[in-house]
């Protein structure tokens, strides 16, 4: 049997279509793609958390400037909302419910929506 380096294999399989060459990916693409983080490019239908809770909107519904304040404050960290659906429901709930005006967390992001769709 052939005895075949690491380069002609890696070559015999991008021939094969076994591989594909891919475009360089930049350091911040590669950060986010490891951490299962989707950016608004990647829907741009939804927005941003730092979009839908403004410093505007946290002070207008509860005391803090901004959502992060928030979320430190329950000892949450959540940078979009695929992370948010991670938390335990039942825990978020009752830290909204107890630091914002709203009951949970499903009332409080439709409001944000909302006023999100009208601003636009």
């Amino acid at each position: 049997m052939e005895k075949l380096c690491y380069d002609e294999i890696y070559q015999q399989q991008l021939r094969s279509g076994i591989l594909r060459k891919k475009q360089p990916m930049s350091f911040d693409d590669l950060l986010k793609d490891l951490q299962g983080q989707k950016t608004i490019e990647d829907d741009p239908n939804q927005p941003s958390l730092e979009k839908l809770f403004h410093s505007a909107f946290m002070k207008k519904y509860s005391k803090f400037n901004s959502f992060q304040e928030f979320q430190e404050k329950g000892n949450f960290q959540a940078d979009t909302l695929q992370d948010i659906d991670k938390i335990s429901g039942e825990l978020f709930d009752r830290h909204i419910d107890r630091e914002t005006d709203f009951p949970d967390w499903k009332t409080m992001l439709e409001t944000a929506n909302k006023e999100f769709e009208k601003e636009k």
